[in-house]
């Protein structure tokens, strides 16, 4: 049986995925196209369907999420504002740039070692710093109006303290020269148009190190950020025909349940013990695009399903811890409410 020419139990795998990555989206403040594009690309869709079909994942996720994170006060518009600016200017750019490999027939290669390389970097990074007990610039516990800079990493201070007009100032308590923003901006958004990321997995963190944002509000700002270039890639890629709406719909339907809980949960969730999960995720999908390349070099096809199996093995992975540790921290909640009323 099959809708929109696509099997039922295919859609229904879509669906299901989209939930997952709609948690990992609302939660982090990223995990979307980064495994979206890969799982595509396991799944045999040429290299611009499966990086325009993410970029309008990315899209129609980043709205919903992003709604849930206003709603909770960690959106700082002027930041974002100032981000798309150079993120604009870095997705066409990247596009330009797959285009052309496309047209000279190494699209699928180039962009399958940047996975790797950009997963397996961050994910190494992120790892390391939560089993050292560092940010990790995943952490939502952070008071965003905080003035003291203690909890701001060595580098931002540093970046902080070059004053190249103009400035802007930021919540927080944060001044930062606005080329800073913008430079940050535009390599995410080089990501964002090579790739088909929204450049969370990178931007987050960088709002962090870089520029020294309370990570709530790098979350919150980096979603709202997501909603413009994720919408304007995707409209770029659409003009080509190159977001096919048979993977995008039932994407999104999954994922906006997803989205709404993972936002929820930034407020639930100690995560110090979820870092290490996240980070083991980025690189089990640089793993998992290894292994695909790897099975088309040397013609085995079983390592295709090996490597689909791990993409989507990630994406549960910590998916299912956030719910599980949002599960308990409402349980431990509800009791402390009983015992208290039974005092």
């Amino acid at each position: 049986m099959e809708l929109m020419g696509v099997s039922v139990a295919l859609l229904a795998m879509f669906a299901g995925f989209g939930l997952l990555i709609g948690i990992l989206f609302g939660f982090f403040g990223m995990g979307g196209s980064f495994l979206v594009t890969p799982a595509l690309l396991v799944l045999g869709y040429e290299p611009n369907v499966a990086v325009g079909s993410g970029l309008a994942f990315v899209f129609g996720t980043s709205v919903i999420a992003t709604l849930k994170h206003r709603d909770l006060g960690q959106v700082d518009y002027k930041l974002g504002v100032s981000m798309i600016i150079g993120t604009t200017l870095g997705i066409e750019v990247g596009r330009l740039g797959l285009e052309y490999l496309l047209h000279i027939g190494l699209a699928d290669s180039i962009v399958s070692v940047a996975y790797v390389a950009l997963l397996g970097g961050i994910g190494a990074f992120v790892t390391r710093e939560a089993l050292r007990g560092g940010g990790g610039g995943i952490s939502h516990d952070v008071d965003e109006n905080d003035d003291d800079d203690h909890d701001i990493p060595d580098i931002a201070k540093k970046i902080q303290s070059y004053h190249i007009p103009p400035m802007i100032s930021l919540r927080g308590g944060i001044t930062v020269s606005l080329w800073m923003v913008l430079i940050v901006a535009f390599f995410t958004g080089l990501l964002s148009g090579f790739l088909g990321v929204g450049g969370g997995f990178i931007r987050m963190p960088a709002l962090f190190y870089a520029i020294g944002v309370p990570v709530p509000v790098a979350v919150g700002t980096d979603l709202f950020e997501i909603v413009f270039s994720g919408g304007i890639g995707s409209f770029l890629y659409a003009q080509s025909g190159a977001v096919d709406l048979s993977i995008v719909a039932p994407l999104l339907a999954g994922s906006a349940l997803g989205a709404r809980l993972g936002a929820a949960a930034t407020s639930l969730v100690d995560e110090e013990g979820i870092k290490v999960y996240f980070g083991v995720m980025l690189l089990l999908g640089a793993f998992a695009v290894a292994i695909r390349q790897v099975g088309n070099f040397l013609g085995i096809d079983v390592l295709n399903t090996v490597s689909l199996v791990v993409i989507v093995g990630a994406a549960l992975l910590v998916a299912g811890a956030v719910v599980l540790s949002s599960i308990r921290e409402l349980r431990t909640a509800s009791d402390g409410t009983v015992h208290s009323t039974a005092d």
